[in-house]
């Protein structure tokens, strides 16, 4: 194993490779082309519904704005569309959408700039987040640097058939201004003005000096109206916050509810994808591999069943992982308490009293933005058939993965690269 040296990878708790290569270098996306996603969906479409199926192809749209758009050009509330999976935005992405009570014809009507819209079919239900099988990637890693290329290649594409660290990426936390986690946990706090002076007055570096600026300005001053006069349209979601608090002077709480729904929702899940990445480091810190199960840890099997390592499964255990029956899985916590069973439980329970959240905390948090926050088990690796092909200094990769899994844990092991340089 090898731990990272970049300070944002570490401050995201992604703090290790498993593999010892020395990496290949260069830039994920050079153009939105070098980074395709493909949905696959859960369910074929019907012929009957409220609901109209479509399939959406976009090209360098970030999610949120891109629903946004499609809903203003059918003159409609966007809370009326709904989506199984978030796509990137520098990059081109199918997926499937849901849209409520609208026809064919006025999809038809839509004309946004790289942006494709098919309707597919109808049902009776809107789509969720989640409720598809998984997606395909094609992607090439421009200018590569690292040395031997062809045999970090096939050294990378072996590992992950084992399994690479399930990491939540980047993406998960902002490309940008890493901060949803930092939200969610003031969020999760009731520290709402917190979480409005988070995600509107943190400054980051890759920023404009003059967004930077701003940004500080805010901060300090707390007005609302020189902020909105002075940042650009495309931070639209921070102009929203800020109209609420102009509106409503010092209720941040309402502030915040002039987000989407979905948008709010997601602060709290990187928190917890936040706490899931930093226990995951701290187990390859001891040095246990990813298919080695220990006695207290949790299991998570293919059917959705759980389960528990003990000395006296242990064995068995190995056996059904190496079939792909069941994975080791660390609990991501929630509204409902569970009992403590292991180390990782007892490491997660340490970092929830080290910012003072509790169990109750999450249910009302989720009374507050409109989705429940039960907890969950989520894998501790990802594995991907990975297809990978060297041409001069680029490198393809092509593999398929399951729903929340993110292609950048995968790319990263290959590329051992700056983050940066996958964004």
């Amino acid at each position: 194993m090898i731990r990272t040296p970049y300070p944002l990878e570490a401050d995201l708790g992604m703090g290790w490779y498993v593999t010892d290569t020395p990496g290949t270098g260069g830039v994920l996306r050079a153009t939105p082309e070098d980074f395709q996603v493909e949905e696959v969906p859960l369910d074929a479409p019907a012929d009957e519904g409220p609901y109209l199926i479509c399939r959406l192809t976009k090209r360098n749209w970030e999610h949120q704005h891109a629903m946004k758009s499609i809903a203003s050009a059918m003159g409609i509330s966007h809370r009326r569309i709904a989506w199984a999976g978030t796509k990137d935005k520098n990059a081109v992405t199918t997926q499937y959408i849901s849209i409520y009570g609208v026809d064919e014809e006025t999809v038809a009507g839509v004309h946004l700039k790289e942006i494709e819209l098919e309707p597919v079919g109808r049902s009776q239900h809107q789509l969720a987040l989640g409720g598809l099988t998984g997606n395909r990637f094609s992607i090439t890693v421009r200018g590569c640097t690292g040395p031997d290329l062809r045999a970090t290649v096939e050294a990378c594409t072996a590992a992950a058939a084992a399994g690479f660290p399930n990491y939540f990426g980047l993406q998960r936390f902002g490309v940008v201004r890493p901060v949803t986690h930092l939200v969610g946990r003031e969020i999760l706090r009731g520290d709402y003005r917190a979480a409005v002076e988070t995600y509107v007055g943190l400054a980051f570096p890759d920023e404009s000096p003059e967004v930077q600026e701003t940004r500080r300005t805010f901060l300090e001053t707390g007005e609302p109206g020189p902020a909105i006069a002075a940042l650009p349209n495309h931070l639209g979601f921070e102009k929203a916050v800020l109209s609420g608090l102009a509106g409503a002077p010092g209720d941040y709480a309402a502030a915040l509810k002039n987000l989407p729904p979905k948008l709010l929702s997601m602060f709290v899940s990187a928190y917890q994808s936040w706490l899931f990445n930093r226990v995951l480091s701290m187990r390859l810190a001891d040095g246990t591999d990813l298919d080695d199960p220990l006695p207290g840890e949790r299991l998570l099997f293919a059917n959705g069943r759980e389960d528990t390592v003990t000395e006296k499964n242990k064995r068995i255990v190995s056996v059904h992982m190496k079939r792909g029956r069941c994975a080791v899985a660390l609990f991501m916590p929630g509204s409902e308490p569970r009992e403590s069973v292991g180390r990782d439980d007892e490491r997660m329970i340490a970092l929830l009293d080290e910012d003072g959240i509790t169990a109750e905390d999450f249910a009302r948090a989720a009374d507050f933005v409109g989705l429940r926050y039960k907890g969950t088990l989520r894998p501790i690796a990802v594995r991907a058939d990975v297809t990978a092909e060297v041409v001069g200094q680029d490198v393809g990769l092509a593999f398929s993965l399951p729903p929340g899994h993110y292609a950048t844990t995968v790319c990263r092991e290959f590329m051992k690269a700056d983050p940066h340089a996958m964004i």
